[in-house]
């Protein structure tokens, strides 16, 4: 985070001197910016998986659509936009509107994964989708520092836990 300053745009972009400050003032309206720039981004990348998948059908496509998604955070643009997420993400603890903003979104991919829990009678879909959700971008924030990808298994393994019964640990 501390390489993130107008100077530092303005020469990865190519710019000349200054026009990031003209745009955004502030370091902090340069973070928002970012931090904007970032969710719009992953939003794009969710709605277009989520159209990709439709409407789910077995657990196995919905582990597929997940560990496409997770290939795709882990390689190449999408690594890098992880490691900017992650960062800002921990710049959000000390800053209300970066965490308003990084609030997670409703997006088709989302919604695919709750009509698809929904549709095989797990308990409070809604809760099991977002702990899902929550467990992948564990697996990825993991992968991102440690390296290395995650494994069909790992992601089989978080489809059957969000399928299990409510109270059905460790059957």
């Amino acid at each position: 985070m501390r390489g993130l300053t107008h100077r530092a745009v303005d020469a990865a972009a190519g710019l000349p001197a200054g026009t990031t400050s003209a745009y955004h003032r502030t370091r902090s309206a340069l973070l928002t910016a970012l931090v904007r720039r970032l969710v719009e981004l992953d939003q794009a990348e969710l709605r277009a998986a989520g159209e990709r998948v439709g409407e789910l059908r077995s657990a196995a496509e919905l582990a597929d659509a997940v560990a496409a998604l997770v290939a795709a955070r882990l390689s190449g643009e999408g690594r890098r936009r992880s490691l900017a997420r992650y960062a800002c993400t921990v710049e959000s603890v000390r800053d209300p509107e970066l965490r308003e903003i990084l609030v997670p979104r409703e997006n088709p991919g989302r919604e695919a994964v709750r009509r698809f829990l929904a549709a095989q009678g797990v308990e409070d879909p809604e809760g099991r989708t977002l702990a899902l959700l929550a467990c992948v971008d564990g697996l990825v924030l993991d992968r991102v520092v440690r390296g290395g990808g995650v494994s069909a298994e790992e992601v089989e393994g978080l489809v059957v836990a969000a399928l299990r019964p409510a109270g059905a640990v460790g059957r």
